[in-house]
């Protein structure tokens, strides 16, 4: 029987079909997306592996393997393929991310083997920013200096223990994730209210591509929470991004956390799809 449909690790050769196919979707993919450009397709130098399925030799759908198992325009035929190879190579990632209907059924084939879950988020939705914000932008959030790595750290670490359950410093002692956040510091994708020394608001630009931006790590210091710094300090993210970063600016947020949907409401951020998690 002729073979119509294939799966292999995908490589430099095969950079402008996966581009294009990523650009299908620049605000879903944006993630993705922004690792190939910087990194490339080599798996060394990227740290993961790319697979890509095709129909009659036209690449149709993507998974990005790495820290986080993520499917790309994947239909049913796509996902089966996906799940056989992830189950064969075993469990590498922290996490399965993508849309709701393509990680649910990822999650059917590979739970057996891979569970239990830590936690799993259903239906996160998908927010998108492309004009400016509706309210005033907090003044006092600014890009944060290299010299107060040292108030941002602590807080990041706060937020990312909060919102994923397990603190992103516990394995090495914290050195890798330090680098990561100062790198988003350096590149001026950092951004915080600082007072005597303490982080008001903060919220990092994770992921950028020529077409779209994802902003991550929003977050409030307890004390402080409902006093409405998230507001105005996403406002000040957002016009900050659209000014000089990208021409979208794009989130994604739990559906159970009714004040910073709220919140996000305010500023103008609109919904435009879901995804859900799958979390180890």
């Amino acid at each position: 029987m002729l073979r119509t449909s294939s799966l292999r690790v995908l490589g430099e050769r095969d950079r402008d079909a996966v581009h294009a196919l990523l650009d299908t979707d620049p605000v879903g993919n944006v993630f993705v997306s922004s690792r190939l450009r910087g990194a490339g397709l080599d798996s060394g130098r990227l740290g993961a592996e790319v697979w890509g399925y095709s129909e009659r030799g036209t690449l149709t759908a993507l998974c990005y393997s790495g820290a986080n198992l993520v499917p790309i325009n994947a239909g049913p035929a796509a996902i089966r393929q996906f799940a056989e190879h992830a189950r064969w190579q075993g469990r590498r990632c922290s996490s399965i991310v993508g849309p709701v209907d393509a990680v649910g059924g990822l999650w059917d084939r590979l739970g057996p083997t891979w569970g239990p879950a830590r936690a799993i988020r259903a239906h996160q939705p998908v927010l998108e920013l492309s004009e400016p914000p509706l309210v005033e932008a907090d003044p006092l959030v600014r890009r944060v200096r290299v010299s107060e790595l040292g108030i941002l750290v602590p807080a990041c670490v706060a937020m990312f223990t909060e919102e994923v359950g397990v603190p992103p410093d516990s394995g090495d002692g914290g050195s890798l994730y330090r680098a990561r956040v100062e790198e988003l510091v350096r590149t001026g994708r950092a951004f915080a209210r600082i007072e005597d020394g303490r982080v008001v608001f903060k919220a990092e630009i994770g992921a950028v591509t020529p077409y779209a931006c994802q902003v991550q790590g929003v977050w409030v210091h307890p004390d402080l929470r409902g006093s409405g710094h998230s507001i105005g300090g996403m406002a000040a993210v957002v016009r900050a991004a659209l000014a000089d970063i990208a021409p979208r600016v794009t989130l994604y947020v739990n559906d159970y956390n009714a004040p910073a949907r709220a919140a996000y409401r305010r500023v103008g951020f609109r919904e435009v799809g879901a995804v859900r998690s799958v979390l180890f």
